[in-house]
């Protein structure tokens, strides 16, 4: 509900600067699920509040968990079954104390002059004795009431994700900042019997359906305005904040692009439609749905011009990962000079995943993702509960937004095809 809402208000917001047939396009995505209420207290030996979330699509709680934890970290899947009467009932933590954290982002593209290929953010592995699926199964044979395991955040800052495909009868999870998993965990293997009173309330949504917005500055050309010059980011997040470094930055830089350019009268010869995608947490499933609805037959394919997508990271652009594409890397380094005032550095021949463009490039077509640094993202914001607009920096944004909307113009009049990889 809270993602439909966002995307109402986009859809508004582009129909009020101007745009043509700003849309809500439904695909299919399974239920929605809302966190209503989540109270994590340590009781004893002491009173303190702890930091908690809990996973996406996980069932309520019935009732409140209140009671000694039980640690099973460290034990094997015989050694869990002969403790069933005590795990019945039981907040169990699952997972040995947490040693490894975040402390550095990937490479910094702005801070280095050669090529970087960023890859993905370091997995920090979070312990326990058994896999995860076979732990899970052990301990719902059991009758746990809750399931805690610790952030591979440090800090009090809390990473959650989740599984929409989370069965209703599953054993409630909720992730705990490291530290203080640790210390109820240290407390139980002294033998202090820590205490803990969880209280966990959430709800599923029966609509299935989830929706993309789109809004087109239509093309004027007779001969090619009908080609599309796509331009876009993700507009779904995590609940553990609002999402502002992943992808709301992103969304803004979509947004303003598309204001400026209605706001000056853009006639552009190609029609530039302006995407914020839904369910890119899930697997890029609305990038997925609008090649499915919009690109699966050859005519269509042949109108399509370029993605150009913003995310993930924070600070200003600088340039495109060009997905090994060498003729239009040639094209974006021209279209970068006019650029060089605001910071801009190049681009890079290398290509980066995990988020939106990867479905066009996967399907032939030219689809870039934008260059930013992860200072403010990776170690400090990325899927958790700091991820607020403190992070966030209004000039960089306004940069983000008129880089934006300058390559969207180039690729709606420049001659010829955008060049797909290997021709």
């Amino acid at each position: 509900p809270e993602y439909d809402r966002a995307a109402e208000w986009a859809r508004d917001r582009f129909a009020e600067w101007g745009l043509a047939d700003a849309r809500l396009e439904p695909f299919e995505f399974g239920r929605g699920w809302t966190l209503d209420k989540l109270s994590t207290e340590m009781i004893a030996p002491r009173y303190a509040p702890l930091i908690a979330y809990a996973e996406a699509w996980t069932p309520s709680l019935d009732g409140v968990a209140e009671g000694p934890i039980v640690y099973v970290g460290e034990s094997s899947a015989d050694e869990i079954r002969a403790m069933s009467t005590q795990l019945r009932g039981a907040i169990v933590f699952t997972h040995q104390p947490q040693q490894g954290f975040r402390d550095e982002d990937r490479p910094q593209p702005g801070l280095s002059d050669d090529p970087i290929r960023t890859g993905n953010p370091p997995r920090i592995p979070v312990q326990a004795a058994l896999p995860n699926g076979e732990l899970r199964e052990l301990l719902q044979e059991a009758g746990a009431a809750v399931l805690v395991r610790p952030s591979h955040y440090r800090d009090g800052t809390v990473g959650v994700l989740g599984n929409r495909s989370t069965p209703d009868d599953a054993v409630p999870s909720v992730i705990l900042s490291a530290e203080q998993y640790n210390l109820l965990v240290r407390l139980a293997q002294r033998g202090e019997t820590p205490g803990v009173r969880i209280e966990l309330r959430t709800r599923y949504d029966d609509e299935t359906r989830t929706f993309n917005v789109l809004a087109d500055i239509p093309g004027t050309d007779p001969e090619v305005g009908d080609e599309v010059v796509l331009v876009g980011g993700h507009l779904d997040s995590w609940h553990t904040a609002v999402g502002a470094t992943d992808n709301g930055d992103g969304v803004l830089a979509v947004m303003e692009a598309a204001r400026l350019l209605a706001a000056v009268g853009a006639q552009p010869r190609r029609t530039i439609r302006f995407a914020l995608w839904s369910g890119e947490e899930q697997g890029l499933l609305g990038a997925r749905a609008y090649i499915e609805q919009h690109l699966s037959d050859e005519a269509a394919r042949d109108r399509f011009s370029v993605y150009l997508n913003d995310d993930p990271g924070s600070g200003g652009s600088l340039g495109f990962y060009m997905e090994e594409n060498e003729p239009a890397k040639a094209l974006f380094d021209a279209w970068l000079e006019p650029l060089s005032d605001l910071g801009v550095t190049r681009n890079i021949i290398e290509s980066i995943g995990s988020t939106d463009h990867v479905p066009f490039n996967q399907a032939g077509l030219p689809g870039f993702n934008v260059i930013k640094d992860f200072e403010a993202y990776d170690e400090r914001t990325r899927h958790t509960n700091a991820d607020y607009p403190e992070r966030m920096s209004e000039d960089e944004l306004k940069q983000q937004a008129i880089f934006l909307a300058h390559f969207a113009w180039q690729a709606a009049q420049m001659e010829g095809r955008m060049p797909r990889t290997g021709g």
